[in-house]
Parts: structure tokens; sequence; C-alpha cells
């Protein structure tokens, strides 16, 4: 049985602790001092087992192992279970054990699956650092049953030193991994920032997280009214809606809350490449992560409001100008022609038919020009897109029959839509049909908004090419198409028009990722 003199004892702890202390690499750093620990002990045989939670450990140092053990590629050593294992993980484990019967060896005997050299027992010690346990250190030689208290007493100190440098280069390779994930999380943050509109916001998201963080699938679900619809995915089979936010995912998908002022808003589904769950410190980025998407959409909700309000205000300026300027000087061509007309003898017929035509036009003019600055700045649009139309149908001497469902709740860029090529559809009839009646028809489906605009004219004749309603045509199906949407024209001649329009709701929209 071996004993140390004092010198030897403090000689080894010295070696272990400057080994322990010249690398950061968990496999050298722990393969150094196994070999090390022996030669200094004239032991032969040891191992290193780094444990998780049952049933997972790893092989992480080996040192002579015999035939029987290294076979393979050290398989024996790399699955299954054993003694010493059982004790740590029913935590029994928590000093050194004199002598441990190997199961490995045993069955490897009793199999004849290679020579043992003799081995046939081991020392078990814990390896921790005082307040936590990270794994076993085991030790070996042959023929020997029994290890002296001396010796037990003198690996649970290299056991701590062993412990204490595991927990040391854990804590140094999570804070390395951390600063790695936050600095992707600064890219993809930076891509972020750089999205024009929350649907390309949503692509960012899915898109460059899987791109920096390797996510095998990714979804985001925005709110609307009751449930959850999704705006974006990539790389997984998501369903198109949910009806509320799971309180609970099963493992090992990830389901985070997108929040603003402590409302839900929506939802970031993420689902790893493999089986296990994502780690603490990848759970917090994906929550800073998310906190910035936050954000982001708040952000561009507000860019969008001050954009609609400069919108607006700019619309009302120009709608200003033109009535303080253009309109008012048309009003004084039409009371200035008319002057004129009074004071033209009768016999000078031609001036007076040409004064005629001057007056007619500009009064032509100014009516169309009313109807110009009443479209920039529309009166009623605020009561309702139903009360605008009407009010417009009227200022236009139509008589306007609208139809619909139920009362219609839709975002304001659809009704401001609508109410644009409803304006310009009325125009149309107005100017080209001679018709003093119309209908509108107002619908809603699963998957958007529709408008239905007729009239009972004499129809569109297929030469029919004038430059204004050529432009007006061309203005409605612009109007529809940025929003998403679809437009068409249906007519027969002598037997009507109807204009089509259809919007998507913003989940089914063309752009959409799938």
């Amino acid at each position: 049985m071996r004993t140390f003199t004092r010198v030897e004892e403090l000689t080894i702890m010295k070696v272990i602790a400057e080994t322990l202390n010249h690398c950061n690499d968990m496999h050298e750093m722990l393969q150094t001092v196994l070999e090390r620990l022996l030669k200094l002990t004239h032991l032969e045989a040891g191992w290193i087992f780094l444990v998780d939670e049952e049933p997972r450990y790893t092989l992480m140092a080996d040192y002579g192992l015999p035939p029987a053990l290294a076979r393979e590629e050290k398989t024996p050593m790399c699955s299954g279970d054993c003694h010493c294992l059982h004790r740590y993980w029913n935590g029994r484990l928590t000093e050194p054990v004199n002598i441990i019967e190997c199961k490995r060896i045993t069955e490897a005997v009793k199999n004849k699956r290679g020579d043992t050299e003799g081995i046939s027992h081991h020392a078990t010690i814990p390896l921790g650092d005082g307040t936590e346990y990270f794994g076993i250190l085991n030790i070996a030689a042959p023929y020997k049953e029994h290890f002296s208290e001396e010796e037990l007493t003198l690996m649970q100190s290299v056991a701590y030193q062993i412990g204490t440098a595991v927990k040391r280069t854990r804590l140094y390779h999570e804070e390395q991994q951390r600063a790695e994930l936050y600095e992707r999380l600064n890219k993809v943050v930076r891509s972020l920032n750089k999205a024009e509109d929350i649907p390309a916001l949503c692509r960012t998201a899915v898109i460059k997280g899987r791109d920096h963080f390797g996510w095998r699938a990714a979804a985001i679900y925005v709110k609307k009214n009751d449930a959850y619809i999704k705006g974006a995915s990539i790389g997984g089979d998501f369903p198109h809606r949910m009806e509320h936010s799971p309180d609970k995912r099963a493992e090992p998908e990830t389901i985070v809350p997108i929040t603003i002022k402590e409302e839900t808003v929506g939802l970031f589904h993420i689902i790893p490449q493999g089986p296990q769950s994502f780690p603490k410190k990848e759970i917090e980025v994906q929550e800073v992560l998310v906190r910035n998407l936050a954000l982001a959409v708040e952000s561009l909700t507000l860019q969008e409001k001050r954009r609609e309000i400069l919108l607006h205000e700019e619309r009302k300026r120009l709608a200003r100008d033109l009535h303080d300027s253009v309109n008012q000087k048309l009003f004084s061509l039409s009371l200035t022609a008319r002057g004129v007309k009074e004071v033209i003898p009768e016999e000078q017929q031609e001036l007076r038919l040409m004064l005629e035509d001057m007056l007619r036009l500009s009064q032509e003019s100014q009516k169309e020009m009313r109807s110009l600055i009443w479209q920039l700045r529309p009166v009623g649009i605020e009561e309702g897109l139903s009360a605008a139309l009407k009010k417009y149908a009227l200022h236009l001497g139509l008589t306007l029959d609208i139809r619909m469902e139920k009362v219609p709740e839709w975002p304001g860029s659809k009704e401001e839509t609508l109410w644009r090529i409803g304006q310009e559809a009325l125009n149309n009839i107005k100017k080209h049909t001679g018709e003093t009646s119309a209908s509108v028809h107002f619908y809603e489906t699963k998957t958007g908004v529709g408008m239905v605009v007729s009239d009972e004219g004499p129809g569109l004749e297929a030469n029919d090419h004038s430059e204004n309603r050529t432009l007006g045509l061309t203005s409605m199906r612009e109007r529809a198409e940025m929003a998403g949407g679809s437009f068409s024209i249906q007519s027969r001649e002598e037997r009507g028009t109807e204009v089509h329009v259809f919007l998507p709701h913003q989940e089914h929209r063309k752009e959409r990722l799938e």
C-alpha cells in the first residue's frame, strides 16, 4: 500500500495546480492532469467522467485502460452504466469510495472481451468545488483491491482542485459562448432595424434568426382580435392560426411572447436543430431578441402613423392652396366671362358663343376643382366609409345604394384604399355613363374584404381608350395592387359595368413567407 511523505503530497498538489492553470481546453486539461496524477502516485490506470442528468455522461480523459475497456475505440467506457455512476445520480457519492468492483471489467471478463491486465477494482472520487459536483475521478492499478485513507484523502484534495478548475473552465467557455451569441444577436438586430414595414420585419426576424443561431425552424404570429395569425415562417410546418397563447410547449420547442406595453401582440415560435432543449443562455438571448423585435414593431407603427399624419396635413395644405388660388381664379374667370357677355351686342353672335364656351368651361373646371379638393380633404371619412361615399356621391349628383352584411371594422389603410377606388369609380360613372344612380356592395370573407361598384349604364366599349378613363382605371388598379389586392372590371354593352376590388387580410397577402 502506497504512503506519501508530506513533501510528496505538496509536490503532487503543486504539479496538479500548475497543470490546471495552464489550459482552458477541457479535454486537454483533464487528460494532462490525469496522466501526471497517475505518474506521481505510481498508479497505472484512471479515467474521468463528466456527468449530467441521468443517463448522460461523457468520458473526458483516460490513461492506461486495459484492452478489455479500450476496445472498439473505448466503446465500453462511452456507453452503458456502472455502480459509480448510479451512486453519483442517487446522490450517495459525496466522499471518496475505497473500493468499487468495476461492472465494466466484470462484464468484459464474463463475455471474454479482452485482457483486463489484472485490474478488477477502482477507487471513485467525486469531482466538485465544494458547492456542486461535476463528475467522477476513477483510479486503479493491477491487482489493487484496497486504497488507504491517506491515498483517498490525497485524491479527494486533487479532485477538489480538478472540480474547481472544471467550474472555472465551464464559466470561461460559457462567457465566450454568451459573448458570441450576443454578437450574433447584434447582427440580427441591425437587420431588424433596416426593415421598412412590419411584414418585412417578421420575415427578417425568422430568416436572420435561423441563419445566425442555427434554428431548425421559426415562425412569428401576430395577434388579430382573439387569435394569433402566422405572419412569417421558415423551415417548418407551422399552423396558420393559434386560438390563444399556449401556457406550455412540448420540449424542445420555445415560444416567446412579443409584448408592447404589457400587451402581448405576437408570438415567436422557435424549434432547435436537435432533440435537446435550448440552453439557458440561448433562451436569454432569444428573449432579448424578442424585446428588440417588439421595439422595432412599435417604432414602425409610430413611423406609419407619422407618415399618415404628414400625408393628411399635406393633403389639407394642397386642398387649401387650390381653394384659395386656382378655385378663386376660376370663379373670377367665370364672373368675368358672364359680365363681358352681357356687354357684347347681340349681333356679335360669334363672340357671344365664344364667351358662352368660356363660361361653360370655367364652370365645369370649377366643379372639377371642387371635386379634386374634396378628394384631397375628404369630409365624412371619419364617420365611416359608407357615409363618406354617400356624401361624395351626393356631391356628384348621384343617388347611391349601399349594401353590406354588417358594419365593417376594417383597418384604416383598407378603408382608405377602398375610399379612393370608390371615388374614382363614382367619378367614372358620372363622367362616362350619364347615369344618375349607382350601387356599392361591401363584403368580408375569412381571407379579406371586398367592394363592388356597379351601374346600369351603357358599359365599356372595347375601343374606349380615352385618356381620362384609362388613367382612372390604371389608378384604381395600382391602388388595389399596392395594398396586395386585386382589381377587375366586368362590363357588357347596354347592361352596365361592375368594378370589383378585393383586399386580402395581412396574413393572406402574396408576400407572406412560407
